[in-house]
């Protein structure tokens, strides 16, 4: 007991320390503490506590080191140091893989971390269960635990097979049960067939399941939402699938259009559309198509040609999904009950080839993105900033692009885009942007395979 009391009475220290280290210390000391040069090398001496709170407070005659006893409480001063000694007691180790870059936007220099960058292969997307513990998806089947910034090494076990004869299949998003803590599940979205999974003809399409990982095996798993055979399709492609649970507890998800473009304008058909479940994969009494014959019930919107990232404005409530576009018109939508979005008898769009899609950009009955990219910059995930740790970013909206490789951030005022700043680019396709649980933002990345970090200073 006095050991597990002695753990945590730490943790919060080291937690909260280095909330005081990001803003005040990281410019000097770097984000893993080795310092912009010899002089700032936090890890080149061993100290005793009070010696680091006295070099704080005090501060070093002669140095860049002033005094902070008028700006820190003793409480602050012994939280950043113990945070100091935890990072060097606990992230020695790791650090040596952690590699730094940093990047100047318009509203802070960033510094970003590369926490992780080996025992990934093809991440898709990443749920944070604490602080120090992450669940990271991979395409090709498989789930891994990342803890304190390390990948392990066993996938868990049990997880249901996904069909990969698509070249855009396999696992996708993961989300936690909003009751998580005491039900424990899990949700999961995967291309799956009933056929043969080594057969490129097979039909196929999403299916999104829960379970519990106990005792790192897959276990308890329901199905929520899967169409029969006659509703899959063979040689699909664009499977969507981005999972979000609102405050409500509704969750939504999409399903990419898989190359047939019209069946996303038929309610009869899963394809380019998004959906809203309960928990439990039952259907709201107030979906918009649920009173309704011959169409599937759990629909919320159509004419959705391949979603790829939802997130809610937490000013408005509004659900945001950020959409692919063919050659060109990728889509940033606000997505309201019952809506067509247009796809594909509107688009901004090409063909591949160039052919013509449709010579209309806009219809009677069809919804208007908010904005949207010609050329396509293969728009994937999106996160409303809402952080203590990034003020200046508060209901800003971050995206992130495969195909360009970028992470844009967009101001907001009204539903409308006053403003996007490229923050970084050329550093991997991002494929997921989420906060963490210590509300810093983490970001996927696919060529290379690693989780960035993102400090701001």
């Amino acid at each position: 007991m006095i050991i597990i009391l002695l753990f945590s009475v730490n943790y919060v220290f080291s937690q909260e320390g280095l909330k005081i280290y990001s803003k005040y210390c990281v410019g000097c000391h770097a984000p893993n503490l080795r310092g912009v040069d010899s002089k700032t090398d936090l890890f080149k001496n061993r100290f005793t506590k009070k010696y680091i709170e006295r070099q704080i407070s005090q501060g070093i005659p002669n140095t860049t080191m002033v005094s902070w006893k008028n700006i820190l409480s003793a409480d602050e001063l012994s939280s950043v140091a113990e945070y100091i000694l935890s990072f060097q007691d606990n992230d020695l180790e790791s650090d040596k893989k952690i590699k730094t870059d940093t990047v100047n936007s318009e509203q802070y220099k960033l510094v970003i971390q590369s926490i992780v960058g080996e025992k990934l292969k093809t991440p898709w997307a990443i749920e944070f269960i604490s602080r120090d513990s992450a669940l990271i998806s991979e395409k090709r089947g498989s789930l891994k635990w990342m803890i304190n910034n390390v990948i392990q090494s066993d996938s868990i076990e049990g997880l249901p097979k996904t069909y990969l004869k698509s070249s855009t299949g396999g696992y996708m998003d993961i989300a936690l049960d909003p009751d998580y803590e005491k039900n424990k599940f899990i949700y999961l979205a995967y291309s799956f067939t009933n056929g043969n999974y080594d057969d490129k003809n097979a039909l196929a399409l999403t299916k999104i399941v829960r379970a519990k990982i106990i005792d790192n095996q897959w276990t308890s798993e329901q199905t929520l939402f899967e169409v029969p055979d006659s509703l899959m399709v063979r040689n699909g492609n664009r499977w969507g699938c981005r999972l979000y649970f609102d405050p409500e507890g509704y969750l939504f998800f999409s399903i990419g259009d898989m190359g047939r473009a019209m069946d996303s304008q038929d309610l009869s058909k899963a394809t380019g559309k998004i959906f809203r479940i309960h928990a439990d994969g039952s259907i709201p009494e107030d979906n918009p198509f649920a009173d309704r014959s011959g169409v599937l019930k759990a629909i919320y919107s159509i004419g959705n040609r391949n979603v790829q990232g939802i997130d809610r404005n937490p000013q408005t409530g509004d659900i945001w999904a950020s959409e692919h576009g063919p050659r060109g018109g990728d889509e940033l939508n606000i997505i309201n009950k019952g809506d067509n979005y247009g796809w594909p008898l509107v688009t901004y769009g090409l063909n591949y080839n160039g052919s013509v899609i449709s010579d209309k950009t806009h219809m009677e009955g069809m919804v208007q993105p908010v904005t949207q990219w010609t050329p396509s910059i293969a728009v994937c995930p999106i996160l409303f900033v809402s952080s203590d740790n990034y003020t200046k970013w508060d209901n800003n909206l971050l995206v992130g692009a495969l195909a360009f490789q970028e992470l844009r951030r967009l101001v907001i005022k009204d539903d409308e885009i006053l403003k996007q700043e490229i923050i970084w680019k050329g550093k991997g396709r991002i494929r997921d942007i989420k906060l963490g649980k210590d509300k810093f933002i983490y970001v996927v990345t696919n060529g290379p395979d690693r989780v960035l970090k993102i400090l701001p200073y």
